[in-house]
């Protein structure tokens, strides 16, 4: 796993991995519900691939980033195998957070390279900045990681 240039970037946590999975195969894991659910959040069997779905999932609480635990999703756009956005809400509208995730698939070699840009952190709270910090390493360790267990499994 690397990352991207632009890290200084306080708004926007970017992380790319290699998965030596097709890319058919990775967009499976990003877009069908019982294998989203597998590797992201609750609720994720809630996803459908259509511009305006709305589901909720769920996670754990994070106070000290102002995180209540519950995201409202809305899927923003997609061109099958190769890009998904969707947009996450705190479900507690006294939590101000909206983020924009995009994922890219790049086909590398008999694989695929899985880019994440994951923005809208402001810079000037605190929360959202300890919030980006929990995001980034999340997204680093666990969150690709389960994708990736989930991808060996897919047949």
């Amino acid at each position: 796993m690397s990352t991207t240039p632009g890290d200084d970037d306080l708004t926007t946590v970017r992380v790319d991995q290699f998965f030596p999975h097709p890319p058919a195969k990775v967009w499976r894991a990003l877009t069908e519900p019982a294998l989203l659910a597998q590797w992201q959040m609750p609720g994720a069997e809630g996803f459908r691939l259509e511009a305006g779905h709305r589901y909720r999932m769920t996670s754990v609480p994070r106070p000290n980033a102002n995180f209540s635990g519950v995201v409202d999703v809305e899927v923003l756009g997609y061109d099958v195998e190769r890009t998904l956005s969707v947009r996450w809400v705190d479900a507690d509208p006294a939590n101000p957070v909206h983020w924009t995730l995009t994922w890219t698939l790049e086909q590398e070699g008999r694989g695929t390279r899985l880019f994440l840009v994951h923005e809208g952190f402001d810079p000037d709270d605190p929360a959202q900045m300890m919030a980006r910090t929990i995001m980034d390493g999340g997204w680093r360790s666990h969150v690709l990681r389960a994708l990736g267990q989930t991808l060996e499994q897919l047949r």
